[in-house]
C-alpha cells in the first residue's frame, strides 16, 4: 500500500439504499400538499403548516410537539435520537411565506395550488421560499427511519414561525427550547445553485456560510410646522430630503471578502482558459473586476456596506407641513463592519443635529467555518454526479434565522440544494414561483447523503423515536401489552438506558403519536396517500 492509509468511504455510500425515483415521488406529492396551507404572513397562521408536517411524522411513528409564542403562530420540533457520539444536528425551515395575489399568476397555478403541471412544475408561495426545503427535510427524517440508520447524534427538524417578518418564532425557540435542542450543526436556507452565474454551462451552488449584518433605522428629521402654502426654510421635510441626498452621494468602498474570492477561485478552476485564470488571481480580480462587480447591484451588495431608503412617513394631509418626517433606512453591514460603526458613520454623514437616527433593529454580522464537515459535505454531495457544476462559500446579502443561532456557538450553514436559472430564482416573493420535481428528487438526494455523511455511524445501531417500538412485536405481545391511558405521558427511558434486547415495549396509543394541537385548533387531516407522501420545499437567497 506504499505507506498510504486506507480512507473509509462516507457513510452515504455504504447507508443510501433508497430508491430515490420512489422517494423524490413521495416529497414533489409532500410539497403540493404542503403550499396548499395558507400560511402567508402576516398574518402567519403557521401552526396549520406545523400541524400538517406533524401529522407526516405522525404517520410514520415519529413524534413531534408544536411550541406557539402568539395564538396560531407555532412552530415544530421533531426528533430522531442518535448515540449522543457528537451534539445534534438540526434541519431548519420556515413555515411561513410571504402574501401574494393570484392575479398574477397563471390559471389553476396559483400561490395556493401546489399544481403539478405536465412539465414537471409545481407551483405555490413557498416553492422556493422556502417550503421546498421543508418538505425535503421532513422526508430526510421519514428517510431515515425508515431505513434504520444508525445515528451517532440526533437529528433534529425544526419548522418555525415568522422567519418573513421579525424572527418571533426562532426567538421565541431559542428563548424556550433551545437549551433542549442543543443543536451544534444547522442546515437552513440562504444558498441556491444558479445556472450560469459566472460562465455559461456552469452551475454554481452558493453555500451561505454568513450573513452580513443588519442595522434598521428610523431617520427622523425635525423642524418647525406649518401651512403647506408657504415654504419655510428648515422644514422637517427640507431637512429629510437634504438628508436622503447627502446618503445617495455616500462612496461605498469594495471590500473582497475571503468566501468572495474562494468562490471565484473555484469557478475559475472548474471553467479553466483565461478568464479561469483571472478568477483563480485575487490581484487580478481587484484590478479587472472591480468595476464590474461594482456595477451589478447583486455584486456590489456583496462588497459594499449598503444604504437603502425603503419608506417614508410624515404628515397625512397635503396642506399640513408636520414637525417631524421620516424615512426608514436598511443598512447591510460586510462582517468586520459593527451596527455601531454604521450608525456612527450615518450620523457623520446627515451631520445635521436636528435629524436623529431611532434603530429598529441591529445584528452583527457572523460567519461559520469553511474547514467543518458539514460545509465540506454539503460541497461534495451537491455537485457529485453533476460535471457542470461547482461549489463555494458566499456571505449572504440577506438574512435568515440562522443569525440568531451563529452568536449562540452553532456552526449554520445556508444551501437549499437546488439548481434554477436567474428568472426561476426572481420567482421568489413575485409571481409564478414553482420548482421542478427534479430539483425535488435531486434535491432530497443532496439533502439525504449530506445527514448520512455527517451523523450516520454505520457501526452503531438504530435507536428509534421514544414511544416507538423499535421493531413490530409479535401479535400474542402485542395482544398483552396494556394500552397507555389517553392523555398519559408515555415513561420516559432513563438517561443513557438501553431497552434490554428482546423486551416487549409498551405500544402507544394512536393518539399518543399526533403531536398535541394548540387549544383551540383545528386538527389537520393527514395529508392524501395517493402519492405515498408529501410536500418538500425549497430555497434561494430568500431572506430579510
Amino acid at each position: 500500500m506504499s505507506g498510504a492509509l486506507l480512507q473509509e468511504p462516507p457513510p452515504s455510500q455504504v447507508l443510501d439504499t433508497v430508491d430515490w425515483s420512489q422517494a423524490g415521488d413521495e416529497a414533489a406529492g409532500l410539497l403540493s400538499e404542503y403550499l396548499r396551507v395558507d400560511t402567508f404572513n402576516p398574518p402567519g397562521n403557521e401552526t396549520r403548516g406545523a400541524e400538517f408536517l406533524a401529522a407526516v411524522l405522525a404517520s410514520q411513528g415519529i413524534p413531534s410537539s408544536i411550541s406557539e409564542y402568539a395564538p396560531g403562530r407555532g412552530s415544530l420540533m421533531a426528533r430522531l435520537p442518535g448515540n449522543g457520539q457528537e451534539p445534534p444536528l438540526c434541519l431548519l425551515s420556515h413555515i411561513d411565506v410571504v402574501p401574494a395575489e393570484s392575479g398574477g399568476w397563471p390559471a389553476h397555478k396559483g400561490p395556493l395550488s401546489g399544481t403539478i403541471d405536465d412539465e414537471g412544475l409545481i407551483w405555490g408561495r413557498g416553492a422556493l421560499d422556502m417550503k421546498s426545503m421543508g418538505a425535503i427535510e421532513t422526508m430526510t427524517m421519514l428517510l431515515a427511519a425508515r431505513e434504520k440508520i444508525p445515528l451517532k447524534r440526533d437529528l433534529v427538524l425544526l419548522a418555525v414561525a415568522d422567519e418573513e417578518v421579525s424572527n418571533a418564532g426562532m426567538k421565541h425557540i431559542i428563548r424556550e427550547h433551545w437549551d433542549q435542542i442543543g443543536c451544534s450543526h444547522v442546515i437552513n436556507e440562504g444558498g441556491l445553485g444558479i445556472r450560469d452565474l459566472f460562465f455559461e454551462d456552469q452551475t454554481f451552488y452558493a453555500i451561505s456560510v454568513g450573513e452580513k449584518g443588519v442595522l434598521w433605522v428610523r431617520m427622523i428629521a425635525s423642524g418647525e410646522p406649518g401651512h403647506g402654502s408657504t415654504p419655510i426654510p428648515g422644514q422637517a421635510t427640507e431637512r429629510l430630503i437634504a438628508a436622503v441626498n447627502k446618503l445617495q452621494k455616500r462612496r461605498a468602498r469594495p471590500h473582497f471578502l475571503p468566501s468572495m474570492l474562494e468562490s471565484l477561485r473555484q469557478a475559475g478552476i472548474h471553467h479553466g482558459g483565461i478568464p479561469g485564470a483571472v478568477l483563480r488571481s485575487p490581484a487580478l480580480v481587484r484590478l479587472l473586476l472591480r468595476g464590474r462587480l461594482m456595477a451589478d447591484p447583486l455584486t456590489r451588495a456583496a462588497v459594499t456596506n449598503t444604504v437603502n431608503v425603503t419608506g417614508f412617513g410624515g404628515a397625512a394631509e397635503p396642506n399640513v407641513v408636520g414637525g417631524e418626517a421620516w424615512a426608514n433606512l436598511d443598512c447591510r453591514l460586510l462582517p468586520g463592519t459593527r451596527p455601531q460603526d454604521m450608525l456612527d458613520e450615518l450620523k457623520a454623514t446627515v451631520d445635521d443635529p436636528n435629524v436623529r437616527f431611532q434603530v429598529i433593529q441591529s445584528h452583527e454580522a457572523a460567519q461559520s467555518p469553511r474547514d467543518d464537515p458539514l460545509y465540506q459535505a454539503l460541497a461534495r454531495n451537491v455537485v457529485q454526479g453533476q460535471p457542470r457544476a461547482v461549489a463555494g462559500p458566499v456571505i449572504s446579502v440577506g438574512f435568515t434565522d440562522s443569525i440568531l443561532l451563529r452568536p449562540l456557538g452553532v456552526h449554520a450553514y445556508g444551501l437549499e440544494p437546488f439548481a434554477v436559472t436567474r428568472e426561476e430564482a426572481a420567482t421568489m416573493h413575485g409571481n409564478d414561483e414553482r420548482i421542478s420535481t427534479a430539483n425535488i428528487t435531486r434535491g432530497l438526494q443532496v439533502l439525504y447523503r449530506t445527514v448520512l455523511d455527517v451523523a450516520a455511524d454505520p457501526k452503531g445501531q438504530w435507536l428509534p423515536p421514544k414511544g416507538v417500538p423499535a421493531s413490530p412485536p409479535p401479535a400474542h405481545e402485542r395482544a398483552a401489552t396494556p394500552a397507555t391511558p389517553e392523555g398519559a405521558d408515555t415513561p420516559a427511558t432513563p438517561e443513557g438506558a438501553d431497552t434490554p434486547e428482546g423486551a416487549a415495549t409498551p405500544a402507544t396509543p394512536e393518539a399518543a403519536d399526533t403531536p398535541a394541537t394548540p387549544e383551540g385548533a383545528d386538527t389537520p387531516s393527514p395529508p392524501p396517500a395517493s402519492s405515498g407522501a408529501e410536500q418538500p420545499q425549497e430555497p434561494s437567497p430568500r431572506e430579510q
